[in-house]
C-alpha cells in the first residue's frame, strides 16, 4: 500500500498537523491584541451567560458575527479551562486542521490523489496557517468554510453533465452559513468571485443549476437569521450597523486602524507568508497558467486570481486576509510536483532567496534578545542552527532537481522551524510578555488599574474587572478602592502623581516591569504601586 491509498493520507496530515499546531499551544501567552479581544469576549460570555452580545469589559465589539465566540465558549466549557488562552485557542487548530483534510479530499478529484496529498501538506506547513492555528481568532476556522465551500463550488463545476445531488449543494450552503457566521461577508464573497469568473471565461452558467439556490438560500437563513435577531433585540438594531459603519466600510474605503498599504503588498509577502510552501507554488504558476485550458486548473486559477486581485485593492491590508487563496496555490504546487516538472534556472534563483528567509528565521532567535534587552539565551543557539541547516536542506534538492525531496524537506524544515518557534523561542522572549508578568506580580482577583498600558492581554489575564484608565484615574482608583493596585507606564507617571499629591496621599512602588510593546512597536516601563499606608 503507497502513501496515497485508502485512509492513509488523512492520518498522515492529521499527524502533520498535530506536529506543527500543538508545540507552544499552551505557552505562548495571549497575544495583543485581536486574539487577547476575542478571547476575553468569549471569557465575557462565559461569566455573564450572555451568549447573544459580544463586550469586551463594557463596550460593544460590533466587529464580528458570533460563531466563533460560540466556537470558542464551548472549547472552554468543554476543557473546563475558562481562565487558560490553549482553550480559546482550541477552534483555530479545529479550523486549521479541517482545512488541510478538506483541500485533499476536494482536491483530489481536481488534480488527483498525489498532487492533492503534496498540496495539502504544503498548505498544513505554510507560515501564515501555523501562526493562525496558534490564535484564538477566526481566520483559521474560516479557511475551513471557505475550502468547504470551494470545493463543493468545484464539484459542480467538473461534475457539470452529471449534476451532483442534493449533498454537496447543501454542503456549499452550509459553508456560506457558517462562513457568515464567522467573519461576515468573506466565504459569499469569495465564491461569488469565483463563480463569475469561471462563468464568464466559460462563456456558460449552466452549471450553477445544480446548486439549488432557493433551498440553499432557506438553509442558510435558517442557520443565520436566529442570531441575526437576537443580536438585533438585544441591542436595539445597532449591532449590524454598527459592524457595517465602523469594521467593513472603513476596511473597504480605507486604511482602518493604520493598516493601509500598496497595491502588491501580498505579492511582495507571498515568500514568507507561504513559506516554506512558497519554494514550490511560485514555480508552479506559470505551469498552471499554461493549463489553463483544463477544466480543474482553470477552477483553481479562478478560485485564485480574482479574490487575490480583490485583496489587493482593498485599502486595509493585514497579513492574514490572503489566506482564503492559500490552499487553490497549494494545489497547483501539488500539481507541478506531481507532474514531474524540470527544474528552471530561475527556479534555483528564487531558491537562494526562499533559503535567506530561513536564514532569518535561524538568526532570529540570537537576534530577538539583543534587540529586546534581554541577556542572550545560549539554549537559543542550537535551535538557530538546526533551523539553518533544515531551511537550506530544499534549496540543495531543488537545485539537484530533486523536486519532490525538496517537498520533503521543506515539511522538515516547517516542523523543526514552527516547533523551535512557537514552543521554546517565543515564550522565552520576556520583555515582549509585559501583560503576563504584570498578572503574575499582581496578586490574583486583587483590583487593578492600568494606565497608559492597556493591551487586552491585561484583561484576560488578570480578570474582567481589570481597570483601563488614566494616570489620574488610575490614582483615584488607589484613593477608593481598598488592597488596590496600580499598573503605571512611564508615559502616565506624571499625572498619576499628581493626582496623589493633591489628595495628599502618597503611594509606594512595589515593582518595576521593563519590555516592549509590540502592538505600538515601542519600549514599555510600568511600575506597580500600592497606596502607602499611615
Amino acid at each position: 500500500m503507497t502513501l496515497t491509498e485508502g485512509r492513509r493520507p488523512y492520518f498522515l496530515l492529521i499527524l502533520l498537523c498535530l506536529a506543527l499546531y500543538l508545540p507552544g499551544l499552551t505557552g505562548l501567552p495571549p497575544i495583543d491584541r485581536d486574539e487577547s479581544r476575542f478571547a476575553q469576549a468569549s471569557k465575557q460570555m462565559i461569566e455573564s451567560g450572555d451568549y447573544v452580545r459580544i463586550q469586551f469589559q463594557g463596550e460593544s465589539r460590533a466587529k464580528k458575527p458570533a460563531g466563533i465566540y460560540w466556537m470558542q465558549v464551548a472549547a472552554a466549557r468543554l476543557t473546563e479551562h475558562p481562565g487558560a488562552i490553549w482553550a480559546y485557542r482550541l477552534p483555530s487548530v479545529l479550523g486549521a486542521i479541517l482545512s488541510v483534510l478538506l483541500t485533499f479530499a476536494f482536491g483530489q478529484r481536481l488534480v488527483g490523489r498525489l498532487a492533492a496529498l503534496f498540496g495539502s501538506a504544503l498548505l498544513a506547513c505554510c507560515f501564515l496557517l501555523v501562526s493562525e492555528a496558534h490564535q484564538a481568532k477566526t481566520d483559521a476556522m474560516q479557511l475551513a468554510s471557505v475550502v468547504l465551500a470551494q470545493g463543493a463550488l468545484a464539484l459542480f463545476y467538473l461534475d457539470r453533465e452529471k449534476r451532483p445531488g442534493w449533498g454537496p449543494a447543501m454542503l456549499f450552503w452550509l459553508a456560506q452559513a457558517i462562513g457568515i457566521l464567522i467573519k461576515g461577508p468573506v466565504v459569499p464573497m469569495i465564491s461569488i468571485l469565483t463563480v463569475l469568473t469561471v462563468s464568464i471565461s466559460d462563456r456558460s452558467w449552466t452549471w450553477l443549476k445544480g446548486l439549488r439556490p432557493l433551498p440553499g438560500l432557506a438553509l442558510v437563513a435558517a442557520i443565520v437569521a436566529p442570531w441575526v435577531w437576537a443580536i438585533s433585540q438585544a441591542t436595539q438594531g445597532a449591532f449590524i450597523g454598527t459592524a457595517v459603519k465602523t469594521d467593513l466600510l472603513p476596511k473597504l474605503l480605507g486604511a482602518q486602524e493604520s493598516h493601509g498599504a500598496a497595491p502588491g503588498t501580498y505579492l511582495a509577502l507571498m515568500l514568507a507568508t507561504l513559506w516554506p510552501a512558497s519554494l514550490l507554488v511560485v514555480p508552479a504558476l506559470p505551469i498552471a497558467w499554461k493549463r489553463r485550458g483544463e477544466p480543474a486548473v482553470r477552477y483553481l486559477l479562478a478560485w485564485i486570481v480574482p479574490n487575490w486581485l480583490m485583496f489587493e485593492a482593498i485599502p486595509t491590508k493585514l497579513p492574514h486576509y490572503i489566506l482564503p487563496v492559500y490552499p487553490a496555490l497549494a494545489l497547483l504546487a501539488g500539481l507541478w510536483l506531481a507532474g514531474g516538472y524540470k527544474v528552471r534556472a530561475w527556479h534555483k534563483v528564487l531558491a537562494l532567496v526562499w533559503g535567506l528567509i530561513g536564514t532569518a528565521l535561524a538568526v532570529a532567535p540570537i537576534l530577538a534578545p539583543k534587540l529586546l534587552e534581554l541577556d542572550m539565551i545560549p539554549a537559543f543557539y542550537p535551535f538557530g542552527l538546526v533551523i539553518l541547516i533544515a531551511g537550506w536542506a530544499p534549496v540543495v534538492a531543488l537545485w539537484r532537481g530533486q523536486t519532490q525531496r525538496a517537498a520533503l524537506l521543506a515539511l522538515v524544515a516547517a516542523l523543526v522551524s514552527f516547533s523551535s518557534l512557537f514552543a521554546i523561542i517565543a515564550p522565552r522572549l520576556f520583555p515582549l510578555w509585559i501583560g503576563e508578568r504584570i498578572a503574575q506580580a499582581v496578586p490574583p482577583g486583587a483590583p487593578l488599574a492600568a494606565a497608559g498600558y492597556h493591551e487586552p492581554s491585561l484583561v484576560f489575564l488578570h480578570g474582567t474587572n481589570t481597570r483601563l484608565l488614566d494616570g489620574g484615574g488610575a490614582a483615584q482608583f488607589l484613593l477608593d478602592t481598598p488592597g488596590a493596585w496600580a499598573a503605571i507606564e512611564v508615559s502616565a507617571q506624571k499625572e498619576f502623581d499628581a493626582k496623589l499629591t493633591d489628595a495628599g496621599q502618597q503611594a509606594e512602588a512595589v515593582g518595576t516591569i521593563n519590555g516592549f510593546n509590540y502592538s505600538r512597536g515601542r519600549p514599555a516601563h510600568v511600575t506597580l504601586w500600592r497606596l502607602r499606608t499611615q
